[in-house]
């Protein structure tokens, strides 16, 4: 019979086929407005369709969890650990790889900025390899190349090789691009609607987890001594160990990491899923963002954030040594503090968002935040107490890098349909450029003025950023689809 537009039938099950989660329907047109179908199960359903010319539109979907979901979500932290500790690793004993190579803080500046500057270029086609070819070949893609990296940085460990490490770096952070923009397209692809956020705040948590121990570990494996010939067996040390962990990931990505589950965790992703292939356009999609207002301020907000975060990392071994001189262990110590209070900012935001749903309110509270414990730290570094710094460090991280997961998925719900590699890949390029720009600056302003002038200035743009965050519309287009009712769609082609 006919109900509110569709017609509603009583299925017997020889003429329905279920696919995974698509019911595909096969009706004898000479059945006229009601009709007897059957399914492969054997058992009575009810499904509404309504009729097109070469299509049915079907209400009849399923979605499932599978608990693989969280072995690949953690996989992909621990390549993501793995290629972030490198990121940091000569930067927060930054003096100690200056006297073994003989170059200036400025060249081992660079060694962390490569992974800013790699970034930029590189994102656009990664984000296009994602769309064509999928999360496994990506996976593939960044373990292997990051595996490469690590074995060159062991062959770079004499004094006259600084440029092989250089490139055994630049190797690592081509592959970071492979890594950073895609922890919301795990939780997206393998996630229910209602964990979704905590998924992806465990993706992202690999990679913080991969800068605390890259602030802890080097200055422990790689003490301040003076003969070269000692220092270079420390150093070869922690590059053999970091060669031995990347290959065991490299192995276990090959054998256990798997593309996407048969049967989409989300109605957002059965409607991915089934839309025509041919309806999508990279560039289109790309041209879309950027027509997209309230994208565009989450853009440069979420940039100026994460831009501040990777200053202050990669030049707090400057700024420790400065006031409290020869504490290099202690140094990365407080890096430990900062980042390990972001891991658990990051869990309990991505927790809260998967209970309340408040993107906007959360993000802009936890953007406040950032930019009060900025002003803190400044303020409180030089009191000549390490204490007092280890505590403001762990406010300023619980925040800051609190923030990364928030941003990520206030982006996918701005942006839904669009491919969550595509924005957050975006976001990732804007904190790149804002990474290079914040360190070279800060960094000049530290050598030319002081450690707080640089701080204050990092504060500045915390505050534009908090003020444009404010600004952004909150369209949840992500959590529209998943609340849309069944009977609102899905199209399948009949036999």
């Amino acid at each position: 019979m006919q109900h509110d537009g569709k017609y509603k039938f009583t299925l017997l099950r020889p003429f329905v086929h279920i696919k995974g989660s698509l019911a595909i329907v096969k009706i004898d047109n000479h059945f006229g407005q009601a009709g007897q179908m059957k399914s492969s199960d054997g058992n009575f359903d009810q499904v509404e369709i309504s009729e097109c010319r070469d299509t049915i539109v079907v209400a009849a979907c399923s979605t499932r969890l599978y608990r693989r979901r969280w072995l690949i979500v953690f996989l992909f932290s621990s390549y993501s650990l793995c290629n972030a500790f490198q990121w940091i690793q000569y930067g927060i004993i930054n003096n100690i790889f200056m006297k073994f190579y003989n170059v200036s803080s400025f060249a081992i500046d660079w060694l962390s900025m490569i992974y800013m500057l790699t970034y930029i270029p590189f994102i656009f086609p990664v984000t296009w390899l994602l769309e064509r070819k999928g999360l496994r070949v990506i996976a593939l893609f960044a373990a292997s190349i990051n595996c490469v990296g690590t074995w060159i940085k062991v062959a770079s460990v004499q004094p006259n090789l600084f440029w092989v490490t250089m490139l055994g770096q630049f190797a690592c952070s081509f592959a970071q691009v492979f890594i950073l923009g895609m922890p919301s397209q795990v939780a997206s692809v393998w996630f229910g609607s209602d964990e979704v956020s905590t998924a992806c705040a465990i993706g992202v948590f690999g990679n913080q987890l991969g800068i605390a121990i890259g602030f802890l570990i080097p200055p422990v494996l790689v003490p301040n001594v003076d003969d070269i010939n000692e220092l270079a067996q420390h150093i070869s040390f922690m590059f053999y160990i970091t060669a031995a962990v990347a290959s065991l990931i490299f192995l276990l990505v090959v054998f256990v990491f798997q593309e996407k589950p048969e049967i989409p965790p989300s109605l957002a992703q059965v409607a991915l899923r089934h839309m025509p292939t041919a309806q999508y356009s990279y560039l289109a999609s790309i041209s879309r963002l950027f027509r997209n207002k309230p994208f565009i301020l989450l853009l440069i907000s979420y940039g100026l954030n994460v831009g501040c975060f990777y200053a202050v990392s990669t030049l707090l071994n400057r700024m420790i040594i400065e006031h409290y001189p020869g504490e290099e262990v202690n140094a990365g110590r407080i890096g430990l503090t900062l980042v390990i209070a972001g891991v658990v900012g990051s869990l309990l935001c991505g927790i809260w968002l998967d209970k309340t749903k408040s993107y906007k309110e959360t993000t802009l509270s936890v953007y406040l935040l950032s930019f009060v414990g900025m002003v803190i730290y400044a303020f409180t570094l030089n009191l000549g107490h390490l204490w007092v710094v280890f505590l403001t460090s762990g406010l300023l991280g619980f925040f800051m890098t609190g923030y990364l997961p928030l941003g990520f998925e206030f982006a996918v719900e701005l942006t839904y349909p669009e491919s969550e590699g595509t924005s957050s890949g975006l976001l990732n390029c804007s904190a790149q450029i804002f990474g290079i720009a914040f360190t070279i600056i800060q960094g000049k302003i530290i050598n030319h003025f002081s450690t707080l002038a640089g701080n204050i200035f990092l504060c500045v743009f915390l505050l534009i950023g908090s003020i444009m965050t404010a600004l952004i519309k909150s369209d949840l287009r992500r959590q529209k689809a998943n609340s849309q009712p069944q009977t609102e769609g899905i199209a399948v082609s009949m036999f």
